[in-house]
């Protein structure tokens, strides 16, 4: 096993198994659900945002494999402190890296432990569904979110 893979396996089993961001947020600035109907993937995700514009905290409530929830809790760490629109890019280009399209590496940081995702085709709607949830979100949609594309 490559250290890549031993690290992909790392990351998606500790953020699934002990998610830093999982959980109600008070009181949320926004709040957005996503569906994962090919696997049943759910994911409510809360954000609050600052004065400045940017995104001070967030949380995501819901249940899904693993793939889905370590992949919310990273989008979290990755967003904070970032504006809508810079977090709308990083969803483009993170969206970008799991579907094996051209990226910007340096961007994604730690968020590149989620690559190997592109090579398990019926996983890639699962890594993407937060992050759909988020650009819904900011984009201030009534509708769920669904990543059926």
């Amino acid at each position: 096993m490559s250290l890549m893979e031993q690290i992909y396996k790392t990351v998606i089993l500790e953020r699934s198994r002990h998610p830093r961001h999982h959980g109600a947020l008070p009181d949320p600035a926004t709040q957005h659900e996503g569906v994962n109907p090919s696997c049943g993937d759910e994911l409510r995700l809360s954000l609050l945002t600052g004065e400045d514009g940017t995104i001070t905290d967030a949380r995501f409530q819901g249940h899904g494999c693993a793939i889905s929830q370590a992949s919310a809790d990273l989008m979290i760490d990755a967003i904070l402190g970032k504006t809508h629109a810079q977090a709308r890019d990083l969803a483009h280009n993170f969206k970008s890296m799991i579907r094996g399209e051209a990226h910007d590496t340096d961007q994604l940081g730690e968020l590149r432990a989620l690559s190997g995702v592109q090579q398990l085709h019926a996983r890639v709607k699962c890594a993407t569904l937060p992050w759909t949830t988020l650009e819904a979100a900011l984009a201030g949609q009534e509708e769920p979110a669904s990543d059926e594309r």
